[in-house]
């Protein structure tokens, strides 16, 4: 029936006549839904009540505000699904044919003693394990399934597991890759239902409880992301009820760097930020203390403060932030990007807020497919929101750290490298989650289909098709086997002022604030549609700390100047970063890396209005492209016509980076040109905080 609901759903946008469409809706049996719709607005949803289908939090942990579906329970359709089977066919999903640390001869993670026993296979196994379930490709699954039965077979009889790596400063069992790990394990378990996994990591946090506090996450990176750690132990906690778990997590939270300070972070290093700033958070579902939860906001804004006044969701911090470095031609780690935007779904489901949904949309559409090819066989390191050099040049201390990390390198760092694979996934499994009421929460969009058990178990199918963010409407169509009452929640972003809800073309006539939910409570029945529209305003923001730099929003997407892009291909032998090692046998030539080159001006301050934002541009959408890939410069969806002036004292600096903002407002002669600004997302190349002009 989904098949048939479908092509009506298609169809009927593209013209199909009325006749035809009633004789499909016969055929397929669908019946208008109740009239008794009672649609709300709410800041969050419920939490005094439990889902009778997902499990939530035990007492005594604090209820989340949202419930995670297993993995599998939402298929991807449209431009997401494109990025994934990009990212299938490209790096993540070949990275076990060319990577040193991924071949199986002599690798710890196969064999005890091996090689290659630290972060790199776990890294890879997270992105890579989900992509094959979520594709469910017996291909993928059977290679990851060599990995998965090698750790479970390596747990030892103290319930350690993996390689024995230690600390060179302590000397003291190393228990970070393991944690990555964890995540995954939990993943497949939702997926099979495979019992083994229970047992194992009952044995394996039995033995954290012997370990000493002086030997537990004593080391840098495992003390830093302790959090991650504490995270998998409530996740087994609501399986089992064990309650010498929360002793555990007692003991896991004293042992973790403390990222409760006022003023201050344990460290400065930019993935350790977007991974580990949750941690307060995540013991706040133990504590119920709202200061550690008012902790990782905290945490969120500070950063954002200090190095944060950039467009794209993150900050610049390069690899660690650095006092006096805090223009927009600092970037991100293409790791950073992956763990905020699993931050930010962790987070929304334990604090409801739509905050973090916003970050995680905005890192998604405005910097993380910038960080690759358009075939994402390649990717850089750093990734800056005004950066117009691409190249293999070391550009220390302009930006931290010394090496290639402007290059789209197949083996651009090896973190990054087998780290990124999980983002895309894991975004995919937060589109949607359960509601502690039984029912089901959109809480970002794309196209997709979502099949949960709501109400009184029945199971449904929740369709989303959109070309969100580029287009403002989300249609969505319920496909239940009988009547069945439930809530469904939408997201209202925190950008938008003026959404709409519909059902079955009814306008609800109800307005929703920013940052809340449309509640719609009824009974359901087969082939009802809702219509969410989000009308995207053309707004800017001033970067006041740099420069009064401006940055031009639509909706969620920010807009960058479109620069001509100048692809040279290289060799990655002769380019690949230091820490990067080629596996045996592997062919280079098939895995080029790319320096990119500015064919065109760039140096453009920025005219508008400030009395008449919306006059200053001109919106001009485009034929979607054919591929369904949105994120190329020469095939976006979506422009911006704008007014500049070139700044010729604006130019690249010493460090061969674009040079730091001019000051505000910065002085040009030069004459008044039409320019053209692109998503964010799209531009390899980018000035995306313009600098305001003073005419001469």
């Amino acid at each position: 029936m989904n098949r048939e609901l479908r092509f009506l759903k298609k169809n009927i946008r593209t013209g199909l006549t009325a006749a035809l469409a009633m004789v499909i809706l016969i055929i397929t049996g669908c019946q208008s839904g109740n009239q008794g719709s009672e649609v709300t607005v709410v800041t969050r949803p419920v939490l005094d009540v439990q889902n009778d289908f997902y499990p939530g939090n035990r007492t005594p942990l604090q209820p989340t505000h949202f419930i995670k579906l297993p993995l599998g329970s939402i298929q991807p359709g449209g431009w997401i699904l494109k990025l994934l089977e990009l990212q299938k066919d490209g790096l993540s999903g070949n990275l076990g044919e060319i990577s040193a640390w991924l071949e199986k001869d002599n690798n710890a993670w196969l064999k005890q003693g091996g090689d290659h026993g630290w972060e790199e296979v776990p890294y890879w196994l997270r992105g890579y394990a989900d992509m094959a379930f979520i594709f469910n490709d017996k291909k993928m699954k059977d290679e990851a399934m060599i990995w998965i039965e090698a750790i479970l077979a390596s747990q030892q009889e103290n319930g350690w597991f993996g390689p024995e790596v230690r600390s060179s400063r302590t000397g003291h069992l190393d228990f970070w890759s393991n944690m990555i790990v964890l995540f995954t394990l939990q993943n497949y378990f939702e997926f099979t239902g495979d019992e083994r996994v229970i047992k194992f990591m009952e044995n394996y946090f039995r033995y954290e409880m012997t370990v000493p506090d002086e030997a537990f996450l004593s080391s840098y990176w495992e003390n830093s992301r302790g959090g991650d750690n504490l995270y998998s132990v409530y996740w087994l906690y609501n399986i089992t009820g064990g309650e010498w778990l929360l002793e555990l997590a007692e003991k896991i939270h004293r042992n973790t760097a403390n990222w409760m300070r006022q003023t201050s972070l344990p460290n400065w290093h930019n993935v350790n930020i977007a991974q580990c700033f949750r941690e307060p958070a995540t013991w706040f579902m133990q504590t119920g203390d709202s200061t550690h939860l008012i902790a990782t906001y905290n945490n969120y804004h500070l950063i954002r403060r200090t190095f944060g006044q950039v467009p794209g969701g993150m900050f610049g911090s390069d690899e660690n932030s650095r006092m006096g470095y805090i223009d927009p031609r600092q970037g991100t780690e293409t790791c950073g990007f992956a763990e905020q935007m699993t931050s930010d779904g962790i987070l929304t489901r334990i604090t409801g807020d739509p905050l973090w949904a916003d970050n995680c949309e905005d890192i998604l559409f405005n910097s993380f497919p910038a960080a690759f090819t358009t075939d994402m066989k390649a990717l850089r390191y750093i990734t800056c929101p005004n950066g117009v050099t691409a190249d293999d040049k070391n550009h220390a201390p302009g930006i931290d750290n010394n090496g290639p990390f402007l290059l789209m390198n197949p083996f651009s760092s090896r973190c990054c490298q087998h780290n990124h694979g999980h983002a895309l996934p894991y975004y995919l499994q937060n589109l949607v989650m359960a509601s502690n009421d039984n029912g089901l929460a959109a809480i970002m969009y794309n196209s997709s289909i979502t099949r949960a058990k709501v109400g009184n178990g029945t199971e449904v199918t929740l369709a989303q098709d959109t070309r969100y963010p580029f287009e403002e409407e989300i249609r969505f169509m319920i496909n239940t086997p009988q009547n069945v009452i439930f809530p469904l929640y939408l997201r209202v972003p925190g950008w938008c002022k003026n959404a709409s809800v519909s059902i079955n073309g009814k306008n609800a006539g109800i307005k929703a604030n920013p940052s809340s939910y449309f509640k719609i409570e009824r009974e359901w029945a087969n082939g009802d549609e809702i219509s969410l529209k989000l009308p995207a305003e053309l707004s800017i923001r001033t970067w006041q700390v740099n420069q009064n730099s401006v940055s031009v929003d639509y909706g969620p997407l920010t807009f960058s100047l479109k620069i001509d892009e100048e692809y040279i291909e290289m060799n990655s032998a002769e380019t690949a970063i230091w820490d990067s090692k080629w596996q045996a046998g592997a062919d280079p030539s098939k895995w080029p890396s790319y320096g990119i080159n500015p064919a065109s001006a760039w140096n453009y301050g920025l005219i508008v209005d400030d009395h008449n934002v919306t006059g200053s541009f001109t919106v001009v959408k485009k034929e979607w492209p054919a591929d369904n890939y949105p994120f190329s410069h020469l095939n976006v969806p979506i422009e911006l016509k704008a007014r500049g002036r070139k700044i010729p004292s604006w130019g690249i600096d010493n460090h061969g980076l674009v040079d730091v903002l001019p000051h505000y407002p910065a002085k040009t002669s030069e004459p008044v040109e039409e320019i053209v600004l692109i998503p964010m997302g799209a531009a390899r190349l980018r000035i995306s905080a313009f600098p305001r002009v003073e005419v001469l």
